[in-house]
């Protein structure tokens, strides 16, 4: 053993002591080298032990080449069968008194795996794989995953998509982040921090791929389609226009198309500064006045294609109102290859952008005078002359007033007992007697005062009209003869004032039985 210490005095060293490979100096506890100093007089002592090699995470150690440095084993994480048996039947040939010696000679071995790839293993993994070979045989040798391997014990993954379904509509966007939505379902207490971690969540979404666009549609089975007949169906989509000018400020537009799917027509498309409920009502009507009513209008899941107000204008006019699979904007394809027509020839055009009314005229002319005109390349003639082919099969809407009621909004309203009900602000009386009764009111959206029209049980009562207490307040009218008696003046005078009775009927005397014989009559 030597002694150095950090003064400049010769160093003692023991005799015969040989050099200790790969040392370290390691000094001692303060209290020990306090202790030493004070009793021989000497500088604190400082104590050399050889260093190990350092085992990795798999348990292999790095061996050392003649030169004393060490070579790097690429790490092993499960070894094959075959490689196993090799170390075991290493064991038996390896030197040493027992067993255990012998293991730790194989530890010091290199091996050489299927690849060529030096692999070294400790004496522990070692120990295991023999022991495990004797109790089971070889069957046991090959790896063997865990039981419990992509399973959660705490959660699972249904749990987490009904969580991330009901946040959904709360996340603006197409592509939402995880940790937004991991957030908000731990705010609402769908989901719980000790139930779910972060990083947890994050890989069950993107394991099972929660997420992932279209993944209702992912490989899906398509064929081409087209219906027989013209009006059969159309598909009605939204695209996004260019800037126009309104009111001095640049505004983007929304282009609302319908789409015939039998012949290719474009039935109406319209320019709008917004896209909501209003735009859709004006361009349907539009459509069905242009082109008929089709029997099915197919439509995405957008929130105003399943408005209440879509669902009541096609159900008025006999029309089918169905909806694509959610995340599936291939099933309207023929509508979604339109707008690539109107980006490539019209969109790509020098337009007037100076207002919204000549995008529109523009729109329409090169709708009427090209698209619609031109011969298709699917159809082998013109979208015109195929539609015109089932005329007689089309179901055309005449726009006057009683058509337009349906596009109408329906809403409904209790009549009280004075035949009055309230509507937006309004009160309004009803065009017939319905005292406590429950009506369905019409009206327009933008000018919802202007026409109120009065529903009960299905059938059309008429317009009502806003109350005039004072043209109410009149005198009753004198009736003619009736011969059903008073019962049709009472009902002609106002509700709460007393009836005058005729003066006919006031000047007639009582009458007196003429006979003193005569006796009432009995019922028997």
């Amino acid at each position: 053993m030597a002694f150095c210490s950090g003064n400049p005095e010769p160093k003692r060293v023991l005799l015969n002591s040989a050099p200790v490979p790969n040392c370290r100096a390691r000094p001692l506890r303060p209290q020990l080298c306090q202790r030493a100093a004070t009793r021989q007089g000497t500088p604190p002592v400082f104590r050399l032990r050889p260093s190990f090699p350092a085992m990795n995470k798999n348990n292999s150690a790095a061996g050392q080449n003649a030169s004393g440095n060490q070579n790097k084993i690429p790490l092993m994480r499960n070894p094959t069968v075959y490689l196993k048996m090799r170390v075991l039947g290493a064991v038996d040939m390896a030197e040493g008194n027992n067993e255990r010696k012998r293991i730790q000679a194989v530890s010091q071995m290199i091996f050489t795996d299927e690849e060529g790839h030096p692999r070294q293993f400790t004496w522990r993994t070692i120990s295991t794989w023999l022991c495990r070979y004797r109790k089971h045989g070889v069957t046991v040798m090959e790896n063997q995953p865990r039981s419990d391997k992509g399973k959660t014990r705490k959660v699972k993954p249904e749990d987490i998509l009904e969580a991330i379904q009901a946040v959904l509509p709360k996340v603006h966007g197409h592509a939402p982040k995880r940790s937004v939505l991991y957030r908000l379902c731990i705010e609402q207490g769908l989901l719980n921090r000790s139930q779910v971690a972060r990083t947890t969540f994050y890989r069950l979404v993107r394991q099972h791929e929660m997420l992932k666009p279209d993944r209702d549609c992912a490989g899906k089975h398509r064929l081409a389609f087209a219906k027989a007949h013209a009006n059969e169906m159309w598909q009605a989509d939204t695209l996004y226009g260019p800037h126009v000018q309104i009111e001095g400020v640049a505004v983007q537009t929304r282009l609302i198309a319908f789409l015939d799917d039998a012949s290719r027509v474009c039935c109406h498309g319209q320019f709008f500064p917004a896209e909501n409920v209003d735009t859709l009502i004006e361009a349907l009507r539009a459509a069905f006045y242009k082109r008929g009513v089709p029997a099915c209008l197919y439509v995405d899941n957008g929130s105003i294609y399943t408005s209440k107000e879509i669902i009541q204008i096609c159900a008025r006019v006999g029309c089918l109102l169905a909806h694509t699979p959610i995340r599936d904007g291939a099933a309207k394809g023929k509508v979604e290859r339109f707008f690539r027509t109107v980006r490539d020839q019209f969109l790509a055009r020098e337009l007037d952008l100076s207002s919204l009314e000549g995008l529109n005229r523009q729109f329409t002319h090169w709708v009427e005078e090209q698209y619609n005109a031109q011969s298709h390349s699917i159809l082998g003639m013109t979208p015109l002359d195929r539609f015109a082919l089932d005329r007689n099969r089309v179901r055309f809407l005449p726009p006057n007033e009683a058509n337009d009621e349906l596009f109408f909004v329906e809403e409904e309203r209790h009549v009280r007992a004075d035949n009055t009900f309230s509507f937006q602000a309004v009160r309004f009386e009803a065009p017939r007697h319905l005292p406590d009764r429950t009506i369905q009111v019409r009206f327009e959206r933008k000018t919802p005062t202007r026409r109120v029209v009065v529903y009960y049980k299905g059938e059309r009562m008429g317009e009502a009209r806003p109350l005039d207490a004072i043209a109410n307040d009149r005198p009753p009218r004198n009736p003619g003869p009736d011969p059903g008696g008073t019962a049709g003046a009472i009902a002609t005078h106002p509700k709460g004032r007393p009836p005058t009775p005729p003066a006919s009927a006031a000047s007639l005397p009582v009458s007196e039985p003429s006979t003193p014989n005569h006796q009432p009559s009995t019922i028997h």
